[in-house]
């Protein structure tokens, strides 16, 4: 499940923020460069990001992260499935805290 929320993270990141570097990506997510690159290339392995160079840096050492039609689908479906998770965690709770009242109420 944590590598699910990283990944969302990553991908939700990449598709609000335009030439972010691997460092600059990094220091937002809080993650380590490690970390960060690790996720990386699992979400290029799935094929959820493209990553490209920028042609006119000469130290070729800056990328563009870009998210695929596969990867905004995926962080669309990561995003739902965090919804609905909060969703049943908001109604557990809510129905802990109307049983506690009740037996307040009954004592």
């Amino acid at each position: 499940m944590e590598d699910n929320q990283d990944h969302f993270n990553v991908l939700r990141t990449i598709g609000k923020s335009k030439n972010i570097t691997q460092r600059q990506l990094a220091t937002k997510l809080g993650f380590s460069l490690g970390k960060l690159n690790y996720c990386v290339k699992a979400l290029r392995k799935k094929g959820l990001i493209k990553i490209k160079n920028f042609e006119k840096n000469p130290h070729k050492e800056r990328y563009l992260y870009i998210l695929t039609p596969k990867g905004i689908y995926h962080k669309t479906k990561l995003a739902i499935n965090f919804m609905k998770l909060k969703m049943k965690e908001y109604d557990e709770l809510k129905k802990e805290i109307e049983a506690d009242k009740d037996k307040k109420v009954s004592s």
